[in-house]
C-alpha cells in the first residue's frame, strides 16, 4: 500500500490514485460483502466521496490507507442501512444437520453480520481487518490510525463485545 500523497490535493490527485486504489478498495468491499455488485456500488460511493473531499479548501492526502478509511465509513454506513431494513433479531443459532451441504456456514454467516452491525463502527471495523482482511495488528493499527498498542486493546475489547452479542448454542459453546 503506498503511503505518500499523490501529488497536489483536488480532483486530478484523486484520478492519479485511482489506478493503483481501486484494485484495493474493491477488494476491501468484495470480501466483506459477498456481493460483487453492492461491492462496485460502494467502490464508487468511495471514489466520489474522494473526489468531494479533493475539491475542499482542506483537502486532505490522497492516499490509498485514507481511502480506505473512506471505505471503512461507507462499509459502516451500508451496514447500518441494511440492519435498519433487516433487524430480524436470531434468537438461537441452527441446529448442525448435514455440515456438507455449507447451509449451517452461511446461517452463521448470518449471524455473525448482525451481530457485527451491532456493534459499535471501531468495533466493527477493527475485526473485520484484523478476521476478514487478514490483516497484521500493526497493518489494522495502521489502517486505523492507532498504536499497535492500542489497536490490541481495541481487539480484545471488539471480541469481548462480539462474543456477548453472538447467540450461545447449547452447551455454551458459541
Amino acid at each position: 500500500m503506498s503511503a505518500e500523497p499523490v501529488g497536489e490535493p483536488g480532483p486530478r490527485a484523486v484520478l492519479a490514485l485511482y489506478d493503483e486504489a481501486l484494485p484495493q478498495v474493491y477488494g476491501y468491499f468484495v470480501r466483506r460483502c459477498g456481493d460483487r455488485g453492492t461491492a462496485e456500488d460502494l467502490t464508487s460511493e468511495t471514489f466520489l466521496a474522494a473526489m468531494d473531499a479533493a475539491r475542499k479548501p482542506s483537502a486532505p492526502a490522497l492516499t490509498v490507507p485514507w481511502l480506505i478509511g473512506v471505505a471503512r465509513h461507507k462499509l459502516a454506513d451500508h451496514y447500518r442501512r441494511r440492519h435498519d431494513r433487516f433487524s430480524v433479531p436470531v434468537a438461537e443459532p441452527p441446529e448442525l444437520d448435514d455440515p456438507a451441504d455449507g447451509w449451517d456456514a452461511e446461517l452463521d454467516r448470518i449471524v455473525a453480520e448482525q451481530v457485527l452491525a451491532r456493534l459499535p463502527e471501531q468495533h466493527r471495523t477493527v475485526l473485520a481487518l484484523r478476521y476478514m482482511d487478514d490483516c497484521s495488528v500493526p497493518e489494522c493499527a495502521e489502517l486505523i490510525g492507532r498504536t499497535v498498542h492500542a489497536t490490541e486493546a481495541l481487539l480484545v475489547r471488539a471480541r469481548r463485545a462480539f462474543r456477548a452479542h453472538y447467540p450461545q448454542r447449547e452447551g455454551g459453546m458459541p
